[in-house]
């Protein structure tokens, strides 16, 4: 009889007979699938990928996978944990371990045999359940009722584990996005407030992946909202976050798209792309909050034609020719989620609707003349090229964006016979 026998028996997901991680299962006896296969299985939800973990030490891991004809990369060794692939698709195997020390950000581990273990230092009861291949399910801490019951609980006392590794805070607010119902465990929320000193020393570009992956939820106002209210918000981004959750729930209430960087923007009341930076974001993220926040820009001063029933096509196609068609459906979604967050004065949510569909129906206008244009006409290199070619698109614009490559040109070469009427010596 086994020392450490399974709770129950379900029927386990089909990800799990599919090649890879079968094979990786198959060539280490005893391994289990862990983390959100198990949950997400239990959950009734779609399982995307797959965990194991192995009794094994990570070069014996690697050997038998080897053995097995799977490409082994040994992508996080030191913390027992290589990625086998099969047919492109990869598995992480990482073996069963329990912590030496922590400091908050790193953990000094070695290697174990005890499943038991190896659950009491993950995080959340939800993720220390395990699964085999057959359907075996060991729940060490009752993970499988907190996850029933919605309930985001910590395996043992929570400021312990929050010592271990601070980015739990961070963790507990999408797990409870994702996972939790009704009130919040009052031991979790306790801890955390308590551990909001610890959150500066956090590596940036942690609280940034982990905050792109809270606001990836269905619905993340509600944990948004007890980040405010623990000190969390403000202690990671600062005190422009004043009212986040308000603004969140505006996004969904109006069926904003599910957008994490649109959610982003919206935690902030100015500097979303200033505290992107600090957070290390990638530069096409700070670049398309950028962009945003200057097509809202050019959005406020026709909030009142919007309201009346929609600018006209002309305002529309300048707005379309200076900016991008997403970032201004962004800035329209997010100023329509503003103003209904803050109870201000503006078009109605009919109008924002009717703005951003013909913003959709118009074509992107583009102007038709280029530096060869006005080679083509003359015009030499240099500064003076680009004044031209500037004022005229000024002109273009300003007619609404409709004058077409030949009437670009007749204005080119005006402006053109002006300069040269002007630089005539005078008799």
């Amino acid at each position: 009889m086994t020392e450490d026998p399974p709770v129950a028996r379900i029927a386990p997901p089909a990800i799990l007979a599919e090649a890879a991680p079968a094979a990786v299962l198959a060539a280490l006896p005893g391994g289990r699938a862990v983390g959100g296969a198990v949950r997400d299985a239990l959950a009734g939800r779609p399982v995307a990928d797959v965990d194991v973990a192995a009794p094994f030490p990570p070069e014996e891991i690697a050997a038998r996978l080897a053995a097995a004809g799977l490409r082994v990369h040994e992508t996080g060794l030191a913390h027992g944990t290589v990625t086998a692939v099969l047919n492109g698709l990869p598995v992480e195997v990482t073996s069963l371990r329990r912590d030496v020390m922590t400091d908050g950000r790193h953990a000094v581990v070695e290697w174990t045999t005890s499943w038991r273990e190896d659950a009491a230092r993950r995080d959340f009861t939800m993720n220390a359940l395990s699964l085999s291949a057959e359907g075996e399910l060991w729940d060490y801490f009752d993970g499988r009722a907190d996850l029933e019951a919605g309930r985001v609980r910590f395996v043992g006392d929570p400021a312990t584990r929050l010592a271990e590794d601070h980015l739990r805070a961070l963790r507990y607010f999408r797990f409870q996005a994702r996972y939790g119902r009704g009130e919040p465990d009052p031991s979790a929320v306790a801890a955390i407030r308590g551990a909001v000193p610890s959150l500066s020393r956090l590596s940036v570009e942690r609280i940034w992946m982990e905050l792109k992956r809270l606001l990836a939820a269905p619905d993340p106002a509600e944990a948004v909202a007890l980040m405010e209210e623990t000190g969390v918000l403000p202690a990671v981004l600062g005190p422009a976050t004043l009212g986040a959750a308000g603004v969140l729930r505006a996004l969904a209430a109006i069926g904003a798209p599910a957008d994490p960087m649109l959610r982003f923007d919206a935690l902030l009341t100015h500097g979303a792309a200033r505290a992107a930076r600090r957070l290390k974001a990638s530069g096409e993220e700070v670049a398309r909050l950028v962009a945003r926040y200057r097509a809202g820009h050019d959005i406020l001063p026709i909030q009142p034609a919007i309201a009346a029933g929609g600018p006209e096509d002309d305002a529309l196609r300048r707005l379309l020719a200076d900016q991008s068609r997403d970032r201004l459906a962004d800035a329209a979604w997010l100023r329509q989620a503003v103003n209904r967050a803050w109870g201000w004065q503006g078009p109605d949510d009919a109008a924002w609707n009717r703005f951003r569909a013909r913003l959709e129906a118009l074509p992107v206008p583009v102007f038709p003349l280029q530096g060869r244009d006005a080679l083509a006409l003359g015009v030499k290199p240099g500064p003076e090229m680009g004044r031209l070619l500037a004022e005229t698109r000024r002109w273009w614009l300003e007619g609404g964006c409709t004058a077409d490559r030949e009437a670009c040109r007749s204005r080119l070469v005006e402006m053109m016979r002006a300069i040269h009427t002007e630089t005539l010596p005078k008799t």
